[in-house]
């Protein structure tokens, strides 16, 4: 029986990841470091700790944590101007009828998301009344592959990981989800998510009879 859907933010409600990708190229390009779009899928359901840590090894970096932490403040103020202007047409095919097919139907919804700014993006994109709780960066200790967000997530309303869905973009976010022991659809490229219990393109017509379904079998 499921009684509650858990998503990732970046690729499954919303396509902030080219936000992201924008604020990283623009610090490495600072730090004369060449950082291209497939690098950055490499950084996906990282936490910005470690997706800063990835960039310096490219470059050959070693600096100390006060400059660290305030190259991420940077990183994150530019981020911040991109995602301020991010519009409701920006959520991705499919969520929001989901969302709504969820809620008729007495469904718990949870955003688990290694974003900080998670709660300023569902706002910015007009989600925010869908979502029973919000598990994001600010929350969690540690970033996926570990499964605390979602575990999180459950918690807060209220239901085992067997009685959860957990949507994914990401391979350390499928693995989060496993590991927490909940059924995980994964969102992408079926050869990448292979870990994922299933695997869409994107949440374009999915319903939640489609949902019950793939759980049955």
């Amino acid at each position: 029986m499921i009684k509650a859907c858990i998503f990732d933010m970046d690729g499954v409600i919303v396509d902030s990841a080219k936000y992201h990708f924008l604020a990283w190229r623009r610090l490495a390009a600072e730090l004369a470091i060449d950082f291209t779009e497939e690098e950055n899928e490499g950084l996906k359901g990282l936490s910005r700790v470690d997706s800063l840590e990835k960039i310096l090894l490219k470059g050959e970096l070693h600096l100390d944590n006060d400059t660290k932490v305030a190259l991420m403040e940077k990183k994150n103020s530019w981020y911040l101007e991109y995602i301020e202007g991010m519009q409701p047409e920006e959520v991705l095919p499919g969520v929001r009828e989901f969302l709504e097919e969820l809620k008729a139907n007495d469904i718990r919804i949870a955003l688990g998301s290694s974003s900080r700014n998670a709660p300023r993006i569902l706002e910015a994109v007009g989600l925010t009344s869908f979502f029973d709780s919000v598990i994001d960066g600010n929350k969690v200790t540690y970033s996926k592959p570990d499964p605390e967000v979602f575990l999180l997530g459950a918690k807060e309303v209220g239901v085992k990981p067997s009685e959860a869905v957990v949507f994914e973009d990401a391979q350390a976010g499928v693995a989060a989800g496993k590991a927490g022991g909940f059924y995980v659809i994964g969102l992408g490229e079926a050869d990448v998510l292979d870990q994922a219990d299933t695997v869409l393109p994107n949440l374009e017509n999915f319903t939640l009879e489609r949902l019950q379904s793939l759980m049955v079998h």
